[in-house]
């Protein structure tokens, strides 16, 4: 049976975009600070991971953490970033804004379509797929294309290790552990909904 679906991984690094690569994965979604729920990478970060991966690579363009309600300076900050990502090689773009209703914000929505043209974009607001939720999703609702982080924790080679000082605030990512995607998990996606489809 012919692959009928696209699975997206979402990544923050170039070990997780080559292990998303290896495990199946059809495009990436690149981001910085996962933590966050995404941010917009460096343009040094995509440069890399274009050099590793031969699948799409659509960018993560968000400036902070929290809501989807964005300043007039957090909209300058992004349209600033679509066009520095169109021009570092970007495959596609993935953002979304929303009013402070928490409806879409369709007209924000519109200007940076036409800032991202001729580039694709996906609108992001939402939830990833997990083992216990794709085939329930797929059978549901006929989804072809669906995303995923499939990544698990490690520990950092790091030996030295000061207990008494932290990076970031009380609520972080352990400081000597890495969350990378997972090729078994990412097969393991693909596989499920290959079983599906």
């Amino acid at each position: 049976m012919a692959q009928s679906f696209l699975m997206e991984a979402c990544v923050d690094s170039v070990e997780s975009s080559v292990n998303a690569e290896l495990g199946g994965a059809g495009r990436l979604e690149l981001c910085s600070s996962l933590l966050e729920g995404g941010l917009t990478p460096s343009q040094g970060l995509l440069q890399v991971v274009k050099q590793y991966v031969k699948i799409p690579v659509y960018v993560m363009i968000r400036p902070r953490g929290g809501d989807f309600l964005y300043s007039d300076q957090e909209v300058e900050v992004m349209k600033q970033d679509i066009e520095l990502m169109k021009k570092h090689g970007a495959d596609g773009l993935v953002l979304g804004a929303l009013t402070e209703d928490g409806r879409v914000d369709t007209e924000l929505c519109m200007e940076f379509l036409a800032a991202a043209h001729p580039l694709p974009i996906t609108f992001h607001r939402g939830g990833g797929i997990t083992e216990r939720n794709l085939q329930r999703i797929l059978q549901g609702t006929g989804a072809q294309e669906f995303h995923c982080s499939a990544r698990s924790g490690r520990d950092s080679a790091m030996k030295f290790r000061n207990s008494c000082v932290t990076m970031g605030a009380a609520f972080s990512a352990p400081e000597y552990g890495l969350k990378v995607a997972d090729v078994s998990k990412v097969r393991t996606l693909n596989a499920i909904a290959r079983n599906t489809l």
